[in-house]
Order: structure tokens, then sequence, then C-alpha cells
């Protein structure tokens, strides 16, 4: 089997884990191998926390630069962060509503552009799809559900090897039952959102 690299980055508190969790689950029900490994920065005070997924045939799952098939951002300032993991190849999927740091918020950074952000992304690499998951995931009943949005138009992609129905199926397992509705909305509005892109 294809090997297909992903990197998810994102802020603390943005739910990568679950979402690599519920990624994990729904592989194994498609049975796809998957290996997978996180790096924790400061996540609870707001810092970048790193999933690495490997699915198909691997032995490990760093990936190095230049090696990741699709990048997923749940913050856009970490998606263009993380570009460097990109090759003229990679799928990049980005949420675009920005949770700014704190050096931003006392005056001691500056937030990128947005436009600029996206024009080097497209630069880079072969697709970008960019939209709003905070919003959507508002529309779906939760903003916590931006994972899930992101999820959705992962999915759409068919960059994975892995079914709709197996990662809806991932929802219901791996999500706490009281948000299962609002993240199975939540995927089908990010499906949606990338079918459009």
């Amino acid at each position: 089997m294809d090997t297909t690299r992903l990197i998810i980055v994102a802020v603390g508190g943005q739910g990568n884990l679950l979402a690599s969790k519920v990624l994990g689950e729904a592989a194994l029900l498609a049975n796809v191998p998957v290996r997978m490994s996180e790096i924790h920065g400061m996540a609870q005070r707001g810092g970048v926390v790193e999933s690495a997924i490997v699915f198909g045939d691997a032995q490990s799952t760093i990936i190095s630069d230049g090696e990741a098939d699709v990048l997923v951002g749940f913050e856009p300032s970490e998606t263009l962060r993380a570009l460097n993991k990109c090759n003229a190849n990679t799928s990049v999927i980005t949420n675009l509503a920005p949770l700014p740091p704190f050096t931003v918020a006392i005056g001691r950074g500056t937030y990128p552009d947005l436009d600029h952000a996206q024009d080097l992304i497209r630069a880079k690499t072969k697709r970008l799809i960019a939209f709003d998951a905070v919003a959507l995931a508002r529309q779906a009943g939760s903003v916590m559900a931006v994972n899930i949005v992101l999820l959705g138009a992962l999915i759409q992609t068919g960059i994975l090897p892995i079914p709709r129905e197996n990662l809806e199926e991932a929802i219901r397992t791996k999500t706490k039952a009281a948000f299962v509705d609002v993240n199975l909305a939540a995927f089908d509005l990010g499906y949606k959102a990338a079918a459009g892109s």
C-alpha cells in the first residue's frame, strides 16, 4: 500500500489530538495501516501541537522537511510555520480564522497577513483549501468542532484511503456522546466546504 504522510498543526485546545485519534480509528476501520506521533509544545498555554500520521506501509512516523503529502492547519499562522514540511506535491488544508498569540496582543509581535500567507502556501504546494472553519463549527453547533470540520475537508479530498463512512463511525465511537450530532454536522460542513474549493 502506498504511504501517505499527514501533518496536523494546531494551537493547544483546538482538538488536534482528538482529530488524530478519530483519524487513527477510521484508518483501522478501513483496514489501512496507520502510525501516529504527537509533539506537544506549550499546549496548555496556547502553544503549538503537531501530530504526524503515516498511512500505509511505513516503518516510522517521522515526517522530515519536504516529506508531507498533506498538511492540515487548525490555525493559519501555524499552517504557515509548518510550510517547511511541504513540497510541490503537498495539499494544504487550513482554517483561516486566526488565534493570535499573546505576543501580538501585547504589541510585541505581528500577525502575518492572511492573503500573503495564502500566496506563500500556493507558491510552494500543489493545492490549497482555505476557509473559515470556526464559522462552520459555529454553524454546526459548537466552536469546539473546528477539528472535525477540517477532518471533513481532508476526507473530501480523497487523498487518504479512508472512506467517509469509516470517519463518521470513528466520530461516533471516539467523541463524547453529547457531541456526536454536532461533530457529524461539522464533518459534513467541512466536507462540503472542500468540495467547493
